[in-house]
């Protein structure tokens, strides 16, 4: 394990090298930036700042000095937002976290309980229901779901708030606080987890459907072991296991925020901060968010396949 482990932390450093070599030149060739678009400075005004943030220098030489300031944590400065790009990370990318975590528990949690069900019920009313709901939920645009429900809940029933966080000029501390965040992010989670929850319930459902056609499943039956039992001991188990690969993927989401959600619902997180840098060309923000989304990836992959060891210690790794 041990061996392993060290042999693709190797890895990861060369994959991490290689993507900001690429992500840092993507952005730096990309005509024009934050100096240059604003046309409130004068000539001059922008001569100067592009010698005082480095913009001057080649790109080789912009990049060695990014690189040299990363690996001491600093990915730079955020012209746009005047301040350094790793306070933005710590003042947005927390309330993506929390929209993130609820969703993706919420979205697990209803996708293993419907699809252990419409996989054990299989052709069922039950499981015809499910299949037309999961097609239904992917078909349909999240921006269509978010603003449909927006009119529904918020405007005509007045239950939810629209969007934002907070309420417009809201001082709550304490519970009070909570309690306003929660009724905030209700929309945002219910839309978020109707898009995630059919992908999921559609792929345990197929995993469940050729567990249950086992042997052993057949042999624990026949053994007069309860059907629940069955199901949620011997079945669930191995069916969750193709889907801890998953795990890869949910890491970087956590953090990455939802850049349609959070645009839509005016959340404050690092999605509808990463879209504003898009518009504003504020590129350091740019490159220090996705090589942080790529830091990630990498640590995510790494963490599935040890908890999939862990998980069937039939499985080595080498």
């Amino acid at each position: 394990m041990s061996t392993y482990i060290v042999k693709r932390m190797t890895y990861m450093v060369l994959i991490l090298l290689a993507a900001s070599v690429l992500i840092f030149s993507l952005y730096a060739l990309t005509p024009g930036d934050y100096i240059s678009s604003n046309i409130k400075l004068s000539p001059e005004r922008k001569a100067e700042l592009r010698e005082l943030y480095g913009l001057d220098k080649s790109v080789i030489e912009r990049y060695l000095i990014w690189m040299k300031n990363a690996l001491h944590g600093d990915f730079g400065y955020s012209l746009a937002q005047q301040k350094p790009v790793l306070a933005l990370f710590n003042e947005y990318i927390w309330n993506s976290f929390l929209l993130a975590a609820v969703t993706t528990f919420l979205t697990w949690f209803i996708a293993v309980i419907i699809g252990v069900i419409a996989a054990y019920k299989q052709y069922s009313w039950f499981d015809t229901f499910v299949m037309i709901g999961i097609f239904a939920a992917m078909s349909v645009p999240s921006f269509f779901i978010g603003l449909f429900l927006i009119k529904l809940l918020a405007v005509d029933l007045k239950w939810l708030p629209p969007g934002s966080m907070m309420t417009t000029g809201s001082n709550a501390t304490g519970l009070a606080y909570v309690k306003e965040v929660i009724q905030h992010m209700t929309l945002p989670v219910i839309v978020m987890t109707l898009l995630g929850v059919g992908s999921l319930t559609r792929y345990f459902r197929s995993n469940m459907i050729d567990v249950i056609k086992q042997d052993y499943i057949r042999t624990a039956r026949a053994k007069g072991l309860k059907e629940s039992k069955v199901l949620y001991t011997h079945a669930l188990r191995n069916a969750l296991l193709p889907a801890i690969t998953l795990i890869g993927f949910e890491l970087p989401s956590l953090f990455g925020g939802s850049l349609i959600i959070e645009k839509i619902f005016s959340w404050p997180g690092i999605g509808q901060l990463y879209m504003q840098s898009f518009s504003l060309r504020d590129y350091p923000l740019l490159m220090g968010f996705t090589m942080f989304i790529a830091i990630l990836t990498v640590i995510g992959t790494l963490l599935s396949d040890v908890l999939y060891h862990i998980a069937d210690p039939r499985v080595r790794l080498q």
